[in-house]
């Protein structure tokens, strides 16, 4: 209805999926790699886990695009199956025999599932067990799912399971009944929302795709309004964009402002939109840390009793009431990458969006660290503000461990075990009594047990580009970044001849950085190469560490 008006040849942000319109952010992309790197693994189960409407369809459409030919697929999208119904739609998939219904049984189908995998093994083929929307699992067919990964040789597992679902499929796996499955997770990732400039120039593609020409029909004040209603997820940017664009029209407005944006996002959201000034920010901040240590935060545990954490006297008074702390939960190397490195269950996570108060002062002190002055942040998106001064802000998912290893400052996503809102505070160093934190309210220390116990934590840090990337999407100079790596050869060991291709060289540097060794140049490996190459950046204050 609207294209013409606004010289477009396609509506361009219909929710059906349409390959023409394929956008892949630098988090889709990693989400991918993580996809494609259990093809490479020996078997076992592949999580990728993210909010409604955050890509997990895209990124699973472009992974099976990308499927090696000697993979054979089974694709399941309505896992509300019993156990019996799921193994008869698994040898559906792969064209096995099967009973028919009502006569099925367990023994029947895994019978002819095992001889069809053993042959394809001898074959040199790959079976793929690929199951959307896989949070609706009951906890008996996830069981079962675990059996499936002991079919196996001296070698490898014979089916690569992937489970792609939302959230609430993580919080499902973290249950102690259903350990032994978490455990058989050989690699995951959180797909985030997109940054405000990721928003931008996803919109920016699809408009292009649809055949715009010239100036965007959306002023620079709309792009930053649908960014900040739909929360950087594509869907809703897609609704409301769309609904926006609509508006607009029917007003005959040359291009789409801010108020049109504020109107679609009060229809298409269902919800009236509210903001809060720097001001309120930083009460809300204040507000949300003394609730957060009077009722008993605790990384999921709780922070334990008095004496365990240590911040200043009022909230410690405060801190004395939170609850005792529960059992650990699943060990971190058994839920992680197989190297016990940095790269275990790393990702480019954060369910909840950056910290964007143009004066929070936590991102003032991460930005000092870097030694920007504060001002520079004043009146801007954080990330884009340090991005001007040539770092880069990136989103990660990791355990307790990792983040020591990593070894950077950054702001720290904690979550209340029972939901609600979370509460951000600054990771400025580690001691030997554990991670040391500034809040609104001071300073204070969290016990490494208690971050241990608390699993992947939502985790975001700043990065100076390595010398030879070019950015997001650009790409890097080769040449450049292959003498990097060559400079670093002694340190790996001599395994490499010099006639090692650049692929190999990654390869290597990320086995011995405990990354996922997938061979592809993403910004964990670049910020673990800055370090090797001993390149100025800030670290964590490391007074007392052991």
């Amino acid at each position: 209805m609207y294209a013409r008006h606004f010289g477009l040849e396609h509506p361009p942000f219909s929710i059906a999926p349409d390959p023409r319109f394929l956008y892949l952010s630098d988090h889709h992309r990693e989400a991918l790699a993580h996809l494609l790197y259990g093809l490479d693994s020996g078997g076992g189960v592949v999580l990728l886990s993210g909010e409604i409407g955050a890509g997990k369809t895209t990124v699973c459409r472009a992974f099976l695009e990308q499927m090696p030919a000697h993979c054979r697929v089974a694709y399941i999208f309505n896992p509300k199956l019993s156990v019996v119904e799921l193994l008869t739609t698994v040898c559906e998939e792969f064209g096995l025999p099967h009973p028919p219904p009502g006569e099925a049984t367990v023994k029947g189908c895994i019978d002819p599932l095992n001889a069809f995998l053993l042959e394809g093994h001898a074959a040199g083929r790959q079976a793929v067990l690929v199951i959307d929307e896989a949070q609706n699992l009951d906890a008996a067919v996830l069981e079962q799912l675990r059996l499936l990964t002991n079919l196996e040789t001296r070698e490898r597992k014979l089916l690569q399971i992937v489970l792609i679902g939302q959230p609430e499929l993580r919080e499902l796996l973290a249950r102690p009944e259903l350990e032994q499955l978490a455990q058989r997770v050989i690699a995951r990732y959180h797909l985030g929302p997109l940054t405000e400039a990721e928003t931008r120039q996803y919109i920016a593609h699809r408009l292009a795709i649809a055949g715009a020409r010239g100036a965007s029909p959306f002023t620079p004040d709309a792009l930053r309004r649908i960014h900040r209603h739909s929360g950087g997820v594509p869907r809703r940017i897609n609704l409301l964009a769309d609904r926006a664009l609509l508006a607009a029209y029917a007003a005959e407005q040359v291009q789409v402002d801010a108020p049109t944006v504020d109107r679609a996002a009060a229809e298409v959201l269902a919800r009236p939109v509210q903001r809060l000034g720097g001001r309120g920010r930083t009460i809300a901040t204040g507000l949300g840390l003394l609730l957060m240590l009077a009722l008993g935060w605790g990384l999921g545990r709780g922070l334990g009793p008095a004496g365990e954490a240590t911040p200043p006297a009022a909230p410690a008074a405060l801190a004395r009431t939170a609850s005792a702390p529960g059992p650990a939960s699943a060990s971190d190397a058994a839920r992680s990458m197989p190297a016990a490195g940095i790269g275990a269950g790393a990702s480019s996570a954060a369910a909840s969006p950056a910290p964007d108060a143009p004066a929070d002062p936590l991102w003032a002190a991460l930005a000092q660290r870097w030694k920007l002055p504060p001002t520079r942040l004043a009146g801007a998106e954080p990330c884009e503000a340090v991005q001007a001064e040539g770092l880069r802000c990136q989103r990660l998912e990791l355990r307790a461990e990792s983040l020591r290893r990593l070894d950077r400052p950054g702001l720290l996503t904690l979550r209340r075990s029972g939901g609600g809102p979370s509460e951000t505070v600054l990771l400025r160093g580690w001691t030997e009594d554990g991670a040391e934190i500034d809040s609104a309210q001071g300073r204070f220390t969290l016990p490494a047990d208690r971050l241990a116990a608390a699993g992947r934590l939502s985790f975001l840090t700043l990065w100076r580009p390595t010398p030879g990337y070019r950015g997001p999407g650009l790409g890097f100079d080769e040449a450049q970044i292959e003498q990097a790596f060559i400079r670093l050869a002694p340190e790996l060991g001599g395994s490499l001849p010099a006639s090692s291709s650049l692929r190999e060289r990654v390869r290597a540097f990320q086995r011995q950085q405990g990354l996922p060794a997938d061979g592809l140049i993403g910004p964990l490996t670049l910020m673990q190469l800055n370090r090797a190459l001993d390149l100025p950046e800030p670290r964590l204050d490391r007074r007392a560490a052991p």
